[in-house]
């Protein structure tokens, strides 16, 4: 059946075609009619004018009419008297010398020079029209061949040849690689699997963060296993006709059985597999459709041993239960951000190829990058790659990629690129020197926060300054002396400000922000007050469809809430009090620190710690 919107197509462009005949023929008669006709003159002027020497060239036709061409571009036409040769009238009848007739350069005209140019003007109007109606049937072929195409798979199929990536370009999930690399062997010798008695997997599920390489990974099975590889996204199974879904799922797994065994890679397939019965569109939503027949091609009434579908998602907790089940998805492989370790590895893959230093330290930069994952740690080599091409036009000696470029791609990607061309007046300079040294110095003595790594000054994006720690390690875990001590050298910078010019300013909203969501965490989530309890205050449930924060309801009274607001404002009242009394305790060191920061604009590595002094605040 053709689609309406394909008829309409076709009806608008036949009657563009129609108007295009019109105009053309139109246009001929035109320019038929715009020439001007030869004037019609007798024999004797014929005979009078050659006399003259006026003719330039006569033209005789088969019906012994005459077409007169004067020498100064006339056109005549006239008809001879009697049947016989022109020149023999002339000479005959009128008395004309031959060197009178042959200046008149008399052309007889054969019939067979005449009918070939008359033919091609009779038929050039039913060829033009004919050329136009066959452009329209061969335009209307096509467009029923779009249509019979359109639930095909549009997924794209490699071999393992043509897949350059390995598991030797994965770095920072070796779980990972080692459940898809046991997948690799199953595909090329199954054998060492089925003789005790295992089955190949029919699904493995990729879930992490995103930009933790669970499409590299996947990229990397089809580099690995010599086996065909589809690959699509599965938003590309979705359109506006209902069943067009479901056609491209039983077309790609009916190709991926003709090439089998081969493995089916769908990139977010949450796309089509949330939880059903949440739409508004019931049992007939395009979605569900779509969702129910890849739930049948992967372990329906007929199962398929020898096609394996890898699926990535970042959203695993919105998945329908029926797609995630044993059967289906066998496996589900998470990938988390990487470690230090992992992170140092990933650096590791990144710069190869390009120009690093040979004392760049990689493992000081992975210490750093705390919660970067697999795309943010290539950003920040390519941004530190951009910096010393850069430099490198000011500088020709500049031939390597160093830490010092790495950090300053660090800085750049956390906190915008440097902005020295922002006009900051020597009051404002002051208070944000004060305010970064706040949270350097409070977060410097506490010992459970993380030493402090860098600080400056100066404005980077949004940003007009910022304060970095240096993780010690990788927490899985936080206690509550942390969190505490986290939200000291947090409210820091607004209690410097209060300490040192006993005025707060707005510079401290996005500190405040920050802090408060801490404290809120503790309270509502982290079983941290005494008044609370040991209970979870709220529902992290989401409805899928409605919005993250839509349909969110508390499940506690008044009374409770109440002392949920008095608790959070206990723990922000303790944390600022602590900064507060820690910055007077050492009003001296601050000092030194601001005045070391106003001159040097920033600060870091051992340089920073001498001015710091000790971890103590005695």
């Amino acid at each position: 059946m053709e689609l309406p919107e394909m008829k309409k197509t076709t009806s608008q462009n036949i009657v563009w075609y129609a108007v295009i005949v019109i105009l053309i023929l139109m246009a001929f008669s035109f320019l038929n009619g715009s020439n001007t006709s030869p004037s019609e003159v007798s024999f004797s002027q014929v005979v009078s004018q050659i006399k003259e020497g006026k003719v330039d060239k006569i033209v005789v036709s088969r019906d012994d009419s005459l077409a007169i061409t004067l020498k100064d571009g006339t056109q005549e036409t006239s008809q001879k008297e009697q049947y016989a040769p022109l020149a023999q009238i002339l000479k005959d009848n009128y008395g004309l010398s031959v060197e009178q007739i042959t200046k008149a350069n008399i052309i007889p005209l054969k019939e067979e020079d005449n009918f070939l140019p008359q033919l091609l003007i009779m038929l050039l109007p039913i060829i033009l029209i004919g050329g136009i109606f066959l452009y329209m049937m061969r335009s209307a072929q096509k467009t029923n061949g779009t249509a019979l195409d359109f639930g095909k798979s549009k997924a794209r199929l490699f071999g393992g040849s043509r897949v350059k990536t390995t598991f030797a370009d994965v770095a920072g999930a070796e779980e990972a690689k080692v459940e898809l690399q046991e997948l690799v062997e199953f595909l090329k010798d199954p054998d060492q699997f089925t003789s005790m008695g295992a089955r190949i997997p029919h699904g493995i599920l990729l879930v992490g963060p995103p930009g933790c390489g669970k499409t590299l990974i996947a990229r990397a099975v089809a580099g690995e296993a010599n086996v065909p590889f589809f690959t699509l996204s599965a938003s590309e199974f979705v359109e506006m006709f209902v069943g067009v879904g479901a056609s491209r799922v039983r077309d790609l797994f009916e190709r991926a059985k003709k090439n089998s065994p081969s493995i089916i890679f769908i990139d977010e397939i949450d796309a089509v597999g949330r939880q059903r019965g949440t739409g508004l569109g019931g049992s007939h939503d395009e979605r569900e459709q779509t969702l129910n027949q890849v739930l049948v091609e992967m372990d329906g009434f007929e199962t398929n041993s020898s096609v394996i579908v890898i699926a990535a998602t970042n959203r695993a907790d919105i998945l329908d239960p029926a797609l995630i089940r044993p059967g289906r998805f066998d496996r589900q492989v998470s990938i988390p951000r990487p470690d230090v370790k992992g992170r140092a590895a990933i650096l590791k893959v990144h710069v190869r190829g390009k120009p690093l230093s040979p004392d760049a330290d990689l493992e000081a930069i992975a210490k750093i990058t705390h919660g970067f994952s697999g795309a943010d740690l290539e950003n920040l080599v390519n941004e530190a790659a951009i910096l010393t091409v850069r430099k490198q036009k000011k500088d020709k000696t500049i031939q390597h990629i160093t830490t010092l470029e790495l950090t300053e791609a660090l800085d750049k990607v956390v906190a915008g690129p440097e902005n020295r061309s922002r006009v900051v007046s020597d009051k404002d300079k002051n208070i944000i020197t004060y305010h970064e040294s706040g949270h350097a110095l409070v977060g410097h003595l506490l010992p459970d926060c993380d030493p402090i790594y860098k600080i400056t000054n100066v404005a980077h994006g949004s940003a007009l300054g910022y304060t970095m720690p240096l993780p010690q390690e990788d927490y899985l875990l936080h206690s509550k002396a942390q969190l505490e001590a986290q939200l000291a050298s947090v409210l820091a910078g607004n209690a410097a400000e209060k300490v040192v010019y006993n005025d707060v300013t707005t510079g401290a909203s996005n500190d405040l922000e920050k802090a408060t969501a801490i404290a809120k965490n503790m309270v509502m989530r982290y079983g941290m007050s005494g008044r609370v309890g040991h209970r979870v205050a709220g529902s992290d449930g989401h409805v899928v469809f409605l919005g993250r924060d839509y349909a969110a309801n508390d499940d506690y009274g008044g009374e409770l809430a109440d002392q949920i607001d008095q608790e959070i404002k206990f723990i922000l009242d303790s944390a600022y009090e602590k900064a507060e009394n820690l910055l007077r305790k050492n009003r001296d060191r601050l000092d030194n620190l601001a005045q070391s920061l106003l001159v040097a604009e920033t600060l870091q590595g051992d340089e920073l710690q001498a001015i710091l002094g000790p971890r103590t605040s005695n």
